[in-house]
């Protein structure tokens, strides 16, 4: 089970994005938030009301704890250091320190928050995750023939995956990191292998 359908695509190869906007695929190293980008965070501190999150930006992200689905001032998210947050973000100019909530504008939390520990972390560049994250991307179809897995993407390059055992798990974190590099023929023929055809 893939959790691809969480997020929010957009469309691959260059060209306008959701509000006329416009980006270049390119090989960028660094991170910038951009409002409504769905990112995995690194909590680094709590302060006060709020967390803040390494999303591999310049700057750390603010995170409110009321920024969760079900969270009022009596009912804290249990929320630690280190944790991995998967959110969007909320405020992002260069202005302004970035400001991410963990719930859709309706209070849901549509498969954000708090990711489970036992998975792997791994990052990509951005030019891979836009690929990944494009409508019936046909590596990740390949990939959920392979074995099941979990998999969070984020559009600040970072993944997270999970399969059934540590093995399969490395298996799909090596073929995700190698397919920037490979054809697509490259990749069906090392997937075969793997799964024995």
């Amino acid at each position: 089970v893939t959790k691809c359908g969480l997020l929010r695509h957009r469309q691959a190869g260059g060209g306008a994005a959701a509000g006329g906007a416009y980006w270049v695929d390119s090989q960028q190293k660094r991170y910038v938030p951009v409002g409504g980008d769905h990112v995995i965070g690194i909590v680094t501190a709590t302060a006060g009301g709020a967390f803040k999150v390494d999303v591999g930006g310049s700057e750390q992200a603010s995170l409110s704890y009321l920024a969760f689905e079900g969270a009022t001032k009596r009912n804290r998210p249990n929320v630690q250091v280190g944790d991995l947050i998967y959110g969007q973000f909320l405020v992002a100019n260069k202005d302004m320190e970035p400001e991410m909530v963990c719930i859709d504008s309706s209070g849901r939390s549509s498969g954000m928050g708090i990711i489970g520990q036992d998975g792997f972390l791994f990052k990509v560049s951005l030019g891979l995750i836009r690929k990944l994250l494009a409508p019936k991307c046909e590596i990740i179809q390949e990939l959920s023939q392979l074995y099941p897995f979990e998999l969070v993407l984020g559009m600040n390059g970072r993944i997270w995956v999970k399969a059934k055992t540590v093995q399969q798990t490395l298996i799909i974190v090596n073929i995700l990191e190698a397919c920037e590099h490979m054809s697509a023929e490259q990749r069906r023929q090392a997937l075969a292998k793997l799964s024995g055809n």
